[in-house]
């Protein structure tokens, strides 16, 4: 029996239909009517820009290099006035040394012959954009190359720390049984833990052992460190939504069809809780950036050939003391400037991607 088919008239009228929007661009929509996730978001693009350019070498490949004079302060302040010591009255004695020292008559041939040596001096900036440190780098570019690796650090532990909680929030929410009672134990052993003291035994640990040479001179130990850490609260609210979703019509409908366990947990349950861990990813970058600067400030974050907004603010420390505050202003601004763009941009997701709005 053939199947009937429409007549034109009626498929002209089916293509004119409106589609409905998914729920990402329905999200997109609302985030849109948000001025200020708007802006939050041009700011981190605009972060994520100086990111990959510093990464591929386009912005602050020198950074280590000594362009300026020690503590050159920024254009707005002015070059600094240059001490001239004048000595008076005092001449210096014309004194045979000879019988003491009897190279004493070669030096002025010596000096001579050095004058004639033709020696080029490096011209060194008096005044810099945001100022120089105490060796003539670059603030500016310090700044940069220190958010590609603060900012780096943050996302690859934010991605590791929801991976690790993606899944194992999954695996116990779905299943279950002993299953969920095993990973509900280890959950509660690493929350058991104080935060801080086991980011401080994991990074001493990567410091100083044989593991340290594994991953010398790379930010690997930092994004470790964080990711194991930071991935307990991602796996209990997964867990929950996976628990709340597994008894659901739709799931009951997906294994009616011949849908594995896989396939129910990860193709039609995760993304409806993938609104979640969205904001959980943005939340922990936040957070991780935050751990980075203080675990670099106090000397266990990334080595010390790199440089991090955190090694920026030790290093400001001991400046500060002398009145040279531009490294801690430049430091201070780049960190606080990401991480108040990335936090509303955050609110402003959770609010998009929030079901209750849809």
């Amino acid at each position: 029996m053939s199947a009937v088919l429409p007549l034109p008239e009626e498929a002209v009228a089916q293509s004119a239909l409106p589609k409905s929007p998914n729920v990402w661009m329905q999200a997109w929509t609302r985030l849109k009517r948000d001025r200020v996730g708007m802006v939050s978001l041009a700011v981190v693009i605009f972060f994520l820009a100086l990111v990959l350019a510093a990464q591929f070498g386009i912005l602050a490949s020198g950074w280590q290099k000594e362009v300026g004079v020690p503590f050159a302060p920024p254009h707005m302040v002015g070059a600094q006035e240059k001490e001239a010591a004048v000595v008076v009255g005092q001449q210096r004695p014309n004194v045979d040394l000879s019988d003491v020292d009897p190279l004493a008559p070669r030096y002025a041939e010596w000096t001579e012959r050095a004058s004639r040596v033709k020696t080029v001096d490096e011209v060194k900036a008096q005044t810099l954009p945001l100022g120089a440190d105490r060796l003539g780098r670059d603030v500016l570019d310090k700044a940069i190359k220190g958010a590609q690796v603060s900012i780096l650090v943050g996302i690859a532990a934010a991605l590791l720390a929801t991976f690790i909680g993606t899944v194992l929030g999954a695996l116990g929410g779905y299943y279950g049984g002993k299953l969920g009672d095993f990973l509900e134990w280890v959950y509660n052993v690493f929350t058991s833990i104080p935060y801080i003291l086991l980011i401080f035994t994991l990074a001493a640990l990567f410091k100083s052992g044989p593991i340290s040479k594994m991953f010398a001179n790379t930010i690997a130990p930092v994004v470790i460190i964080l990711g194991v850490v930071g991935w307990t609260g991602i796996y209990r609210l997964v867990r929950a939504e996976y628990m709340k979703h597994r008894n659901r019509e739709y799931v009951r409908a997906a294994e009616a069809i011949g849908a594995g366990h896989s396939a129910r947990m990860f193709t039609h349950i995760l993304p409806n809780v993938s609104h979640v861990v969205l904001v959980q990813l943005s939340l922990h970058v936040v957070s991780f950036i935050k751990a980075e600067v203080i675990l670099s400030f106090l000397g266990l974050g990334v080595p010390i050939d790199m440089v991090s907004w955190g090694t920026m603010l030790a290093e400001a420390q001991t400046e500060l003391v002398l009145g040279k505050w531009w490294q801690l202003a430049a430091a201070t601004f780049f960190m606080a400037a990401f991480v108040t763009a990335f936090a509303l941009l955050t609110d402003a997701l959770r609010d998009a991607l929030d079901p209750k709005l849809r």
